[in-house]
């Protein structure tokens, strides 16, 4: 879920080039790389999924960095979704809130909310992530989901701030 929630004044010019190179960088130059193959392949086409971040749409407090790759991600994913079409390539995004994963973990025990206070939100099994990337994954070429939520049921996304 990002990095540790650190203020804005606190959070070191290295923490924030790591951010950056990681979520959006690496983000840019994996579609680039993967444009290159699909076009080049017999047949011309593929599916790419990014990993973006309900963070991009309701951000936690203290995660500017983090947040600000996380919208970078949904620009990129929509112009590839575009730039996509006349190369049979199909570009979508999964917003994951609050799985079970060891950096999330931290969410059970309680996280800043927006109004200041602390509080644990649920989690859900990661498999269910993992449903929802093959879904995304088996569609057939001619249909993409360009968005995808999944979330804890009563995780504070709608609400949230």
């Amino acid at each position: 879920m990002g990095l540790p929630a650190a203020p804005l004044e606190d959070m070191a010019i290295a923490d924030w080039k790591r951010v950056v190179d990681t979520n959006l960088n690496g983000m840019f130059y994996g579609i680039q790389n993967a444009f290159r193959v699909m076009k080049a392949q017999q047949p011309m086409g593929g599916r790419i999924i990014n990993n973006g971040s309900i963070s991009a749409h309701a951000p936690r407090p203290h995660s500017i960095a983090y947040t600000s790759t996380k919208h970078a991600v949904t620009g990129l994913t929509k112009a590839a979704a575009l730039d996509g079409r006349r190369y049979e390539i199909a570009v979508g995004q999964i917003d994951i809130g609050n799985a079970q994963t060891p950096l999330a973990a931290r969410m059970a025990k309680g996280v800043p909310q927006a109004n200041g206070e602390i509080a644990a939100e649920p989690l859900m099994d990661v498999a269910i992530v993992g449903q929802s990337v093959l879904y995304m994954a088996s569609l057939p070429p001619e249909a993409n989901i360009l968005f995808h939520t999944v979330m804890a049921t009563k995780m504070p996304f709608v609400g949230r701030g």
